[in-house]
């Protein structure tokens, strides 16, 4: 019960799985949250394990309460609560101009993104506010600030997440919770390995470090602001792009 737990939605694949390898490697308990990928989740586990720290699997749609609630019954009652949360589940949404997409689809992202975050940051900070110590880590976009043809609903949906992370970071505080934002460019995961390699060229002639990200880069970001060092930084927006997106 002493060792700190870490709950990772969308935990094991992409960026998910690179950050529970960085969080166990770090010496917490990871929770893998997924929703169909159970072997890829369990495979994940079993490596994670291979290699000295300790991986639980746990199965929940992050968009369906009841789900949500088992997880956490889960993890509060057999393992003692959650310490750090990393809210990293995907949302699908409908890449269209605004001129084309209808309010269903773009209502459907931005309540998907925030109702997932939403449910799963209230659990879990109840759970922090009992152990007097918690770390919120919301996964957003650099499109939330910087705009891209077509991403409205995913950029707004993420723009909203940021602004409730610092309002968390306000009202928490005082309880030893912080909470921030790691905002991705473009990474290099399953999920982008079909973008065509001339907008991959560009993107890299744009970026400083001139390469695209890999899911390692984000997960690195992830484990400073779930570590004990990271306890005077809170309500932040890390971008995590290779300089592409500059404040």
């Amino acid at each position: 019960m002493s060792k700190r737990n870490a709950l990772i939605t969308g935990g094991a694949r992409g960026i998910g799985a690179a950050t529970s390898k960085a969080l166990a490697a770090e010496g917490y308990r990871v929770f893998i949250n997924y929703v169909n990928s159970a072997d890829v989740a369990t495979r994940l586990a079993e490596e994670i394990i291979a290699a000295g720290g300790e991986a639980v699997p746990v199965q929940a749609d992050v968009r369906n309460d009841a789900q949500v609630q088992a997880m956490f019954d889960l993890i509060n009652g057999q393992y003692g609560g959650v310490d750090v949360l990393v809210s990293n589940a995907n949302m699908n949404f409908t890449p269209k101009p605004f001129l084309e997409q209808t309010w269903e689809e773009f209502a459907q992202k931005i309540n998907d993104e925030l109702h997932a975050s939403y449910t799963v940051g209230q659990l879990a900070a109840r759970s922090m506010k009992e152990r007097g110590f918690g770390r919120l880590v919301f996964v957003s976009s650099t499109l939330s600030e910087a705009p891209a043809p077509s991403f409205i609903a995913h950029g707004v949906a993420k723009g909203g997440l940021d602004s409730m992370s610092k309002y968390l970071a306000q009202e928490l505080g005082p309880y030893g919770i912080t909470s921030n934002i790691v905002a991705p460019g473009m990474v290099e995961t399953d999920a982008t390995a079909g973008a065509p390699e001339e907008f991959k060229a560009f993107l890299r002639s744009i970026t400083p470090t001139g390469r695209i990200a890999k899911p390692e880069d984000v997960a690195n970001t992830i484990r400073y602001l779930t570590s004990e060092a990271s306890s005077h930084i809170t309500g932040t927006y890390q971008p995590v792009c290779g300089g592409a997106y500059l404040q």
